[in-house]
């Protein structure tokens, strides 16, 4: 270990090396996966990539079969597929309703879970169920996305009505960087106080 930018001695005269683990087996592969599952919800991309790790780790520290190790996650994969532990579907689903709650864009939605590798058609469809459930009724779900979002940041309608203006190209950018178009952020951060921002969506 590193202390003060010295390497710390391990007590026999030797620097103390970072702790190697075990070996990667299929009994301990199947542990560290049902683990993390009980931690994360994920996709099956993820999933694979996530314990892929541990393979590829276990592989150059101990010399263990990649290959093997790949066939024990396909294995994993497809049994907790068959068992309802992985599913795209409803990953998606409840993804795209927590970011929908917190203001994420359709845009920046779509770049988070094709990053975790759900597959397009699924994203899009849990996009368009948001959309039918969500505020508005099956409005504008951007719109209600971007006030979530100006609401949790306190921007435009929001913010103290004396910094409003001051602030108003900073509160245009911060939609924009979250995937908003300049029309959308535009309603939102000029709409002259936040019942008028909320009436927005009875317009659509």
């Amino acid at each position: 270990m590193k202390d003060g930018g010295k390497i710390r001695d391990d007590g026999d005269g030797n620097p103390a090396r970072r702790r190697r683990g075990r070996p990667l087996t299929a009994a301990r592969l199947e542990k560290a996966a049902l683990a993390y599952l009980q931690r994360f919800a994920t996709s099956k991309a993820n999933f694979r990539q996530v314990m892929m790790r541990r393979v590829t780790r276990s592989a150059r520290l101990h010399g263990t079969d990649p290959e093997e190790g790949a066939e024990w996650v396909d294995a994993l994969i497809d049994r907790y597929e068959s068992a309802g532990l992985l599913d795209d579907k409803s990953f998606a689903e409840a993804r795209v309703q927590t970011l929908r709650a917190r203001g994420g864009s359709a845009r920046a939605i779509r770049a988070k879970l094709a990053a975790k590798g759900v597959p397009a058609p699924l994203v899009e469809r849990a996009l368009a169920a948001a959309a039918k459930d969500g505020p508005g009724g099956g409005g504008d779900a951007d719109l209600a996305a971007a006030m979530a979002y100006a609401r949790r940041r306190r921007l435009g309608p929001w913010r103290a009505a004396e910094a409003r203006a001051e602030r108003r190209e900073r509160d245009l950018a911060a939609l924009a960087r979250a995937g908003f178009g300049y029309d959308l952020a535009r309603r939102v951060i000029d709409a002259p106080d936040t019942a008028a921002a909320e009436a927005l969506l009875d317009e659509t």
